[in-house]
C-alpha cells in the first residue's frame, strides 16, 4: 500500500501519481459506492498497485475542502478570473465568486485579463476598480494572455500550491493557461458575439503540474449558488465586514436596519464600497429565501 494524489478523474478511472511522478490508472474499491462517497481530483488517497500501472483505491485521506462543482479537493487557492472587456466585467459576478471562495476556505487571487483591449481613458477607472480589491486585502493583478503582460506574476503564485481557475467562459481560463505554458496546446472557444460569451471547451477535471505546483482548468461552475450557507455565515466572506462584525452593538447582526452597526457606519462613512455592501445586502435576501425553499 502506498501514498499518493488523484491528478485525474475520467470514465471511472481515477489517475493517482505517487511522490516519485509515476501515475496509476485506479478504480475505487466498491466500498467507496456503498458508502456513497467518490474520490475527487485533489484527493490524497491510500493505494495498491496490481498490474503495471494499475491498480485499487482503498482509502481516501481527510480533505481540507471540497467544491462539489466542479470536483476538486484539497484546493489551496483560486485565480477568479474577469476580463476588463469582452464579456463585459460584472462585479456583481466577482463578488459572488469571491463569496463561495471564502466560505469554502480557499484563498482567491482576482486576475484582469485581456488588459492589451483597454483604451487608454479606461485605464484610471481600472485602476480604482483594483485598488478597491487591494484595500480589503485581495491578491490583484492585470495580465494578457495574448501579449503574455502579468504572465511572471501569475505564475510566481502557483509555486507549492493546488489552484483552481475560475471565472465566467469567454474570460480567457484556457488561453491564460497556454499562455503559462505553450505545450499544454488546450483547447480554447471563440467568443460567441450573439450570446456574448464562450463556448464551453473544458471536458474533465484534471490537475496539471505548472509553476512548482498543481493547477486545474476547470469546466467552469455549473453552479454558482450558495449552497450550505446560511445567512448569518454571509459577513465572514465578506473581509471588511468580517473584521468589523464584532464592534456591532447586537451579537448575530445582520448589518442591514440594526442601531449602532458598525459595518453599516463604515459603508455610511466610505469605508466600504457601495457596489460591495449592495452585493451583501442581494446575496443575505437571495441565501434567505433559498434557505425557505
Amino acid at each position: 500500500m502506498e501514498e499518493g494524489f488523484i491528478v485525474k478523474a475520467l470514465s471511472g478511472y481515477y489517475y493517482v501519481e505517487n511522490n516519485k511522478g509515476d501515475i496509476y490508472q485506479c478504480r475505487g474499491r466498491g466500498l467507496f459506492r456503498k458508502q456513497n462517497i467518490s474520490p475527487l481530483v485533489g484527493d490524497y488517497v491510500q493505494f495498491e498497485q496490481h498490474d503495471h500501472n494499475e491498480g485499487y483505491i482503498y482509502d481516501i485521506l481527510p480533505r481540507k475542502n471540497l467544491l462539489v462543482r466542479p470536483p476538486v479537493a484539497n484546493v489551496d487557492q483560486a485565480f477568479i478570473i474577469s476580463a476588463v472587456t469582452q464579456p463585459a466585467f460584472s462585479s456583481v459576478l466577482l463578488d459572488r465568486f469571491l463569496v463561495l471562495m471564502e466560505f469554502h476556505g480557499i484563498n482567491p487571487i482576482i486576475v484582469f485579463n485581456k488588459v492589451d483591449l483597454l483604451v487608454e481613458h479606461e485605464k484610471d477607472e481600472w485602476k480604482e476598480i483594483q485598488q478597491c480589491y487591494t484595500s480589503i486585502g485581495y491578491d490583484t493583478f492585470f495580465v494578457s494572455a495574448k501579449t503574455k503582460e502579468g504572465i511572471s506574476s501569475f505564475m510566481t503564485r502557483l509555486k507549492n500550491k493546488l489552484s483552481i481557475v475560475a471565472g465566467q467562459s469567454g474570460v480567457g481560463k484556457t488561453a491564460l493557461l497556454n499562455a503559462l505554458d505553450p505545450s499544454l496546446e488546450l483547447k480554447t472557444g471563440e467568443i460567441s458575439n450573439h450570446l456574448g460569451r464562450g463556448r464551453h471547451t473544458t471536458r474533465h477535471v484534471e490537475l496539471i503540474h505548472l509553476g512548482d505546483g498543481l493547477i486545474v482548468d476547470t469546466p467552469g461552475f455549473s453552479s454558482l449558488e450558495f449552497d450550505g450557507m446560511e445567512e448569518q455565515m454571509l459577513d465572514t466572506c465578506f473581509p471588511e465586514m468580517r473584521t468589523r462584525k464584532d464592534e456591532c452593538k447586537f451579537r448575530g447582526c445582520s448589518h442591514r436596519k440594526e442601531p449602532k452597526c458598525a459595518v453599516k457606519m463604515a459603508y455610511e462613512n466610505g469605508e466600504i464600497s457601495p457596489f460591495r455592501y449592495e452585493h451583501y445586502i442581494a446575496f443575505y435576501e437571495e441565501i434567505k429565501k433559498q434557505r425557505r425553499y
